[in-house]
């Protein structure tokens, strides 16, 4: 059988972004920042910061990697990320993990980008996602590899959506599977989990409105760059024998059977689908409606094309919770935003 030699290539730069904003005792470093008083904001921030708060450590790494207000100085964001982080700053956490990783210091970047994925950041699962699949400073593992990167997608990151369809041309059907199945789990091992910090929206730089409460705001975020392309050789990393690939023709996804046939639904307007499956060819999609369409009664069929696969999409629903609901009208399903 032959065996193919996959590799994902991360494009780092475009995916470190700024976090969102945190909440902070430092409210006047908030309003002079939303006047575009940087060097202020700084001023304001530095002593709460050098006194411990998470919430300052955080805003003054924001600064120094924005370069408003300071120098910019990406070893002085990185070691107020550091401080934060240590103390359990969410966003301190997936920024300090990418900026880990962008530097080459892998093994350390992945304690912190597991905590951040574990949370349900885009970011951070794409990066360990495609970390996990080129066996990167991690052990390789293309079931989670896909669940995470899965995850990323759904949540709307265009990085993760581009390598998912890579993945699809070297995971197997059974692994895709195992791999949807995951990523339902962690989603909602996420909803679970206990808010840790509230976040606002801040408030562009130049505009005339303060924040709405009394809270720290990080400076905003930057819009992404655009995003590198996933590629199949000449990565950075070591390349490794990847396991076999998958037929040219994938099979129809196996639907568990169910006692009866639901009552029909009304529709409803959303953004949100349900994704049964990826084929390389679009006649395998079209199959599997035809099995499945009577579980989803009211339900319109999309057919999604996603580099060199047919992605089935379902819908639509107005939640992420009643596109989880339908999904358990199938084995292999999961909710995606549209």
């Amino acid at each position: 059988m032959k065996t193919m030699r996959a590799k994902l290539f991360l494009g780092t730069a475009a995916l470190l972004l700024l976090g969102q904003p945190a909440f902070a005792d430092v409210k006047d470093g908030v309003d002079a920042w939303t006047r575009g008083d940087f060097a202020r904001a700084v001023k304001e921030w530095r002593g709460p910061a050098l006194k411990g708060d998470p919430d300052a450590q955080f805003n003054l790494a924001q600064a120094y990697k924005l370069g408003r207000g300071v120098p910019a100085d990406l070893v002085q964001a990185e070691q107020w990320y550091a401080k934060a982080a240590a103390q359990g700053h969410p966003q301190a956490v997936t920024n300090y993990g990418l900026a880990l990783f962008q530097n080459g210091r892998r093994q350390e970047a992945a304690k912190w980008l597991e905590q951040s994925a574990a949370r349900g950041e885009a970011r951070a699962q794409f990066v360990l996602g495609t970390m996990l699949f080129n066996g990167d400073a991690v052990s390789k593992d293309w079931v989670r590899a896909y669940a995470l990167m899965t995850r990323a997608s759904s949540s709307g990151l265009p990085q993760a959506s581009q390598t998912l369809a890579q993945m699809d041309k070297y995971v197997s059907l059974q692994d895709r599977q195992r791999g949807l199945e995951m990523a339902r789990t962690l989603e909602a091992q996420a909803a679970r989990a206990p808010v840790t910090a509230t976040t606002v929206a801040a408030a562009a730089p130049t505009a005339a409105a303060t924040p709405a409460r009394t809270a720290a705001v990080a400076p905003p975020r930057a819009a992404p760059a655009t995003p590198a392309p996933v590629r199949t050789a000449s990565a950075p990393a070591p390349v490794r024998t990847a396991p076999a690939a998958a037929a040219t023709t994938v099979a129809a996804t196996t639907v568990a059977a169910r006692p009866s046939t639901p009552a029909a639904a009304p529709v409803t307007s959303g953004g949100w689908r349900v994704q049964l499956g990826a084929f390389r060819e679009s006649g395998g999609a079209q199959a599997l409606w035809s099995q499945v369409r009577a579980k989803f009664p009211g339900r319109t069929p999309e057919y999604v094309q996603a580099g060199a696969v047919t992605k089935l999409l379902v819908g639509p629903y107005a939640s992420s919770a009643e596109a989880t609901r339908a999904c358990s009208a199938v084995k292999s399903c999961l909710p995606v935003k549209r």
